[in-house]
């Protein structure tokens, strides 16, 4: 039902004309004329045009081949230099994707580390709902599990089929167009569930009930399997999360990617953060997390906590790691006395307090030959852009500058990294 079988035997260009450009206009048939013989080699042409050679590139090939099949290409080669940032160059190289698939899919790295999160908990099979172009799906398989993954748009469905095809993984993962509100997915060790939270029409979707299916269905949908993840959007409401799920939060490279929420692990009723690509983690059950930390004057050292860990509400156990207190009772910044190692927040001896005031700042950078200024931000309406275009930095070193608050005070806190 939907699914598209490219021909395995290559076409020719004037065959392709021949059979004239009709029906290239619809998605499915201009994806199917892609993975034809000359559909490949046509991608291969176009491989490495840069933008600005496009419209050359594409008057030139018109010669050649049809004009919707050149479009598609062109298109695809977008995609895929887009998608390399997420799959890696090779195997963004050999995929294919749809504009929402390349928005909207797991980061390769997220995703491996969900499914070998999944392989420690014992999973063979596993119902991919709601799989998209077949991220997670590729990485599943990549873990030797075997995946049903369902879409029930036939361009993603027809997309990830040649996803699993291009990349060898054909044999581990089955693609069905279908509702994911109609698979039984009793038969399966385990069930991933992505749903869709962005819409044409209003773009991001925030309230969980309004994601593609809602939140509380996956959620029964979770309950009723022996070992479940949701992916969910990191900035959900923690009071929308169920009370019996294990709460992981994930960044990598320092930026906060995704949620999951876990069923059937050892660890039900808590907060994780997971930070990539080192892997460290932190968890906490809900019923012993600590209380915020205390507010106290600023120390030697500014602690600046990974976002999972502030997404996750695991603040308190890091300025415990640290020996540390909070610098104002609103603010995700850890002073402490001490330079402690951690993964989880990135340490810096601070040099200087004073009060906001872009002349004060201005004049202490001159003074300290400060050119390279790194500027960050929590609890300030000041943008970093346009501070550092005031104060005009110049000289032959670097510093960090934090506008914040200390106990509840518009300030400046200038240092660097800690060593």
């Amino acid at each position: 039902m939907g699914q598209v079988n490219a021909p395995n035997t290559p076409s020719s260009p004037a065959a392709d004309h021949a059979d004239g450009d009709a029906g290239l206009g619809d998605p499915l048939a201009a994806f199917a004329a892609l993975r034809t013989g000359t559909g490949r080699a046509l991608l291969d042409e176009v491989r490495d045009v840069e933008p600005a050679q496009e419209l050359a590139a594409a008057t030139r090939l018109r010669r050649t081949y049809p004009a919707p099949l050149v479009s598609a290409a062109l298109a695809q080669a977008r995609l895929r230099a887009r998608a390399a940032a997420k799959f890696g160059a090779e195997d963004a190289a050999r995929m294919f994707f749809t504009p929402n698939g390349v928005e909207q899919s797991t980061r390769a790295s997220v995703a491996t580390h969900r499914a070998e999160r999944f392989k420690a908990l014992g999973v063979g099979s596993l119902a991919d709902l709601c799989c998209g172009i077949g991220g997670d799906a590729i990485a599943l398989a990549r873990a030797g599990i075997s995946v049903l993954a369902v879409d029930r748009d036939p361009l993603t469905c027809a997309v990830a089929r040649a996803n699993a095809e291009a990349l060898g993984l054909a044999g581990l993962i089955e693609v069905r167009e279908a509702d994911v509100t109609d698979v039984d997915t009793s038969a399966y060790d385990a069930v991933f569930v992505d749903p869709a939270r962005r819409s044409s029409g209003r773009g991001r979707i925030f309230d969980p009930e309004s994601y593609s299916p809602p939140l509380s269905w996956a959620v029964e949908a979770a309950r009723k399997a022996p070992r479940a993840a949701l992916k969910i959007a990191p900035g959900i409401p923690h009071e929308a999360v169920p009370a019996e799920a294990e709460a992981e939060w994930i960044s990598d490279g320092g930026d906060v990617k995704e949620a999951v929420l876990w069923f059937g692990t050892d660890h039900p009723a808590s907060h994780r953060a997971t930070l990539l690509p080192g892997g460290a983690s932190l968890r906490s059950p809900l019923a012993t997390m600590l209380p915020d930390p205390g507010v106290r004057a600023v120390g030697r050292y500014l602690y600046e906590p990974d976002g999972a860990v502030i997404r996750a509400h695991l603040v308190a156990e890091v300025a415990a790691r640290v020996a540390g207190g909070l610098i104002d009772e609103t603010i995700a910044y850890v002073t402490s006395d001490e330079l402690h190692a951690t993964p989880y927040a990135v340490a810096y001896e601070i040099t200087d307090q004073l009060p906001f005031g872009v002349k004060k700042l201005k004049a202490l950078l001159r003074e300290r030959e400060v050119g390279i200024l790194t500027v960050k931000k929590r609890g300030s309406a000041v943008e970093p852009e346009e501070l550092r275009r005031k104060v005009k930095p110049r000289g032959k070193n670097a510093a960090t500058v934090f506008l914040t608050r200390v106990a509840g005070a518009p300030t400046m806190l200038l240092g660097h990294p800690a060593t």
